[in-house]
């Protein structure tokens, strides 16, 4: 058996990203939470935590936190359930929050949308992780969320992976950016091209790559880049001429300024719901809600 005071030690630590303030987070001394991590770390016979300037946890270690998170969200369920059959008496059943990884794109368009009713109806929290779609998945597998959307097909140990449809996306800029790609005959110029800067959403990305080696044929190309991490600052870099960029298919009817650099030239992206196998009741509901407003929204393969 475990014990939930060494796990609860074990996750204030990596929560609060060390020993003194888990210690003051559980009113207990240092020595205290110390002694708690090395018992648990005693009856496992392995480390749990890489102690440094910053403490993290190791492969055993997340496994654990984890499972503690699951076990939260079971006991949240049934703290719930029990609340709720108090109603009449005033009471209402407390919130509940979910950890989720999910890629900026994904979450501002039809991500939201699709879950608020559902989170509303059952007084649930997101508490969200964003990150590009090919990371998302580090998130899950360290323990920190309990679902992502990722492009990883395989599921990760412990985890089942549904699709959920393709993410198509368009290379957009204003006309007078895609004018200066072109020669004097209209075709795009591959020199032009990379002449102009790219605005790319963050170092992860590498659509704007897919897209050049699939449609231009440039593989590992050198070209100027500007980077800007938030949604609204990326339709705004594009909107204001400051280079070409990838843009969700989803995105486009909200940007009537630009065009494509490239008539009819896409990259598909897959995404999948990545979860746990185990999942409590609120966690299960999220999932419903994910893969529903996926299929609402989201291009589906032709196998599908």
């Amino acid at each position: 058996m475990l014990d939930a005071r060494q796990l609860e030690a074990l996750a204030a630590v990596v929560d609060h990203g060390g020993f003194g303030p888990a210690a003051k987070a559980l009113s207990l001394t240092l020595a205290a939470v110390s002694l708690r991590i090395k018992a648990l770390e005693d009856h496992l016979g392995q480390r749990l935590l890489v102690r440094g300037k910053t403490v993290r946890a190791t492969a055993a270690g997340q496994a654990l936190l984890a499972h503690v998170k699951q076990v939260r969200l079971m006991e949240a369920d049934v703290l719930s359930g029990l609340q709720g059959g108090v109603a009449s008496a005033g009471q209402r059943a407390t919130w509940q929050t979910l950890a989720v990884a999910v890629n900026a794109d994904s979450l501002a368009s039809w991500f939201l949308p699709g879950v608020a009713p559902m989170l509303q109806r059952h007084r649930l929290l997101l508490d969200i992780l964003i990150e590009d779609q090919d990371h998302t998945h580090d998130a899950l597998k360290s323990g920190e969320v309990m679902g992502c959307v990722t492009t990883l097909a395989e599921p990760m140990r412990g985890c089942v992976a549904e699709p959920l449809g393709v993410m198509r996306y368009r290379c957009l800029a204003t006309p007078a950016v895609v004018q200066r790609c072109r020669t004097p005959s209209g075709a795009i110029s591959p020199h032009r091209l990379l002449a102009q800067p790219a605005v790319i959403f963050n170092r992860k990305d590498a659509l704007q790559d897919v897209f050049l080696a699939q449609h231009i044929g440039l593989r590992q190309p050198n070209y100027p880049r500007h980077f800007a991490p938030a949604v609204d600052a990326f339709e705004a870099a594009l909107q204001l001429g400051m280079g070409w960029g990838m843009v969700p298919e989803l995105h486009w009817p909200h940007l009537p300024d630009l065009v494509e650099l490239v008539p009819d030239a896409c990259v598909d992206v897959t995404l999948y719901w990545q979860h746990w196998v185990r999942e409590s009741p609120s966690a299960q509901r999220l999932t419903q809600a994910v893969k529903a407003a996926a299929h609402a929204h989201l291009a589906q393969p032709l196998s599908a």
